[in-house]
């Protein structure tokens, strides 16, 4: 962590853009489930339907629950449901998971749009929707609801237009939290989605050279700037922080946890202090990131010990509030797989960040573009709240 004063303000947007229209479905009770396809094949002796399974996906389910998928009929050995665990698999063979339709929890639908054109959109995520699938949430996502929507492509010729509407690719290029609200940016066309990716690649690529002096958005493809309210009171007005972000084993998470980690890969936020409440003891902040690590600004804000208010999984030190690696005692859920963990998870909501604002070089006309999003009230200036009365 560094500590520096400049002489300038920090980057301030212009004006929100106001929503273009709304879309969205409303999510059925139940989604369609999944279907998990594996091609057997044996380096030694062949091994049985529990086997494979147990020694394969017990991050999926303790052997207790694959026991009970596998005599429940949702294993299909080459087409045909076998419920014997003990059934011998061969070389070649196709197996099949089917995971049964289930209740996803809760999640708003309706998406602001803020921006559009042939090769990009641009919307509002709400604060507790899923931006990809994973975990619980398989369908409650942001990527469902663009694929559920038809779009169409315009432009001035139609063959070019045919085109284009081949190339339609409606998909998120980046992530925010389940938690995080404000600014997401999809790309619309293959050639969006691969110039856009290469930008957050280098934005992230170059975070360990990026020098502190240097001008984040004058000359990147692309600058993202964030509303977090934290914990404490920040006394310098303008913090970068540099610490890396690495991943340990962490219960309830099957892929790891990002924390505070000195064998992490480097990542830099750079701090701006807005306004501070000393009487609630918190601290509005914009903060602009360079790098792209997942939660990284979550990580970073509770390492310097000013955690985002109200996150329930990182602490001081940018570390899980409750940690163990501890495996389950064998119970399991309905379907089979572990109990929801009882500690928290990188999706579980409650914490303050929004993606605020960005600035973009476009993907196939190189304009610079800014895109702004309404901030919620809990995290504007008293400023920015009297403008609104």
């Amino acid at each position: 962590m560094e500590h520096w004063t400049s002489d300038q303000s920090p980057p301030r947007p212009p004006p929100c853009n106001p929503p273009l229209y709304t879309f969205g479905r409303p999510w059925p009770e139940f989604n369609d489930g999944l279907s998990y396809t594996d091609l057997i094949k044996c380096s030694t002796s062949a091994p049985t339907l529990i086997d494979f399974y147990a020694s394969n996906y017990n991050n999926s389910a303790p052997i207790e629950g694959w026991l009970h998928r596998i005599r429940n009929g949702q294993i299909a050995v080459d087409g045909k449901v076998v419920k014997d665990p003990d059934f011998i698999l061969r070389e070649g063979s196709k197996v099949i998971y089917h995971r049964l339709p289930w209740k996803e929890p809760s999640a708003p639908y309706l998406l602001d749009v803020l921006y559009e054109d042939d090769d990009i959109v641009v919307i509002n995520k709400p604060s507790g929707l899923q931006v990809l699938p994973g975990g619980l949430f398989q369908q409650r996502t942001v990527l469902t609801q663009l694929q559920w929507r038809e779009w169409r492509v315009k432009t001035l010729s139609p063959p070019s237009a045919k085109r284009k509407a081949s190339q339609a690719h409606p998909v998120p290029v980046h992530r925010l939290g389940r938690g995080t609200s404000g600014l997401l940016l999809c790309a619309k066309t293959k050639v969006a989605k691969v110039r856009l990716a290469s930008y957050f690649a280098e934005k992230t690529a170059n975070a360990a050279s990026e020098r502190i002096e240097s001008e984040f958005c004058n000359t990147r493809q692309i600058s993202k700037f964030y509303r977090a309210l934290v914990t404490g009171i920040i006394d310098d007005d303008e913090v970068m922080i540099t610490q890396p972000i690495g991943l340990v084993k962490y219960h309830g998470v099957s892929q790891g946890l990002y924390v505070a980690s000195s064998t992490g890969k480097s990542a830099m936020s750079k701090v701006h202090v807005l306004e501070r409440d000393l009487q609630r003891n918190q601290t509005l902040v914009q903060v602009e990131i360079q790098s792209g690590r997942p939660h990284q600004i979550r990580i970073h804000l509770a390492y310097i010990g000013h955690p985002l208010l109200g996150d329930p999984l990182y602490c001081d030190g940018g570390v899980p509030k409750i940690y163990t690696t501890d495996s389950s005692n064998g119970s399991f859920a309905e379907d089979g797989g572990y109990e929801k963990p009882v500690q928290p998870v990188p999706g579980d909501c409650g914490y303050h960040l929004h993606a605020h604002w960005l600035v973009l070089c476009h993907p196939t006309s190189n304009e610079r573009i800014t895109m702004v999003a309404p901030l919620p009230s809990l995290l504007q200036t008293q400023a920015e709240r009297s403008l609104e009365t």
